[in-house]
């Protein structure tokens, strides 16, 4: 069996690896396992069909101020994350997609972004979206905005997803700190 590889070390080896924030390098190549905690405000759309997609896609509800506690499980082949947030606990499966590109599994939707380098940061692209594996049209794809940085030695991230018709599906933005590495 092979040894867990770092996927994002991997994936952004030739595009500026050596360029991100130490705090971005550690959270994205230390270990098989890593435990972080931190804090995220969460926000959203209230309506019904927001807190349902959410529901599916184990998106965390709006709240500011959230507690939030990520476990990062690296495999031969895949990273598996957990993010339990206060008002919610989301789980996706990320895997290669290509050179610089990630696929992103919450349930059945697979997001595919390009990664790049960027300000010591990582910006995650949007290019495609599956939904039980057939494509979306990109007219239905939305908008979604994500980046890993640092700020003051801590690991932070924002993002922000909004979907044609029914407005901003989830956004957050916090930061963690590493408690555990194995």
């Amino acid at each position: 069996m092979s040894s867990p590889t770092a996927l994002f070390h991997s994936l952004l080896e030739t595009t500026g690896w050596s360029c991100l924030a130490p705090a971005v390098q550690c959270m994205h190549a230390e270990g098989s396992v890593i435990q972080a905690s931190g804090e995220a405000d969460v926000d959203g759309a209230r309506h019904a069909f927001a807190r349902l997609l959410r529901r599916l896609l184990t998106l965390p509800e709006p709240g500011r101020g959230q507690h939030i506690a990520l476990t990062i499980e690296r495999h031969a082949t895949h990273e598996q994350w957990t993010r339990r947030f206060a008002r919610g606990c989301m789980r996706s499966t990320l895997h290669p997609d290509g050179s610089t590109s990630l696929r992103e599994r919450l349930g059945p939707v697979a997001l595919h972004f390009t990664l790049r380098c960027n300000d010591n940061a990582i910006d995650w692209q949007l290019h495609r979206v599956t939904v039980l594996g057939l494509p979306l049209p990109r007219a239905l794809c939305g908008q979604v905005l994500s980046r890993s940085g640092a700020r003051d030695g801590r690991y932070t991230f924002d993002i922000d997803v909004h979907l044609p018709l029914l407005g901003q599906l989830v956004a957050y933005r916090g930061w963690l700190e590493i408690d555990h590495v194995r």
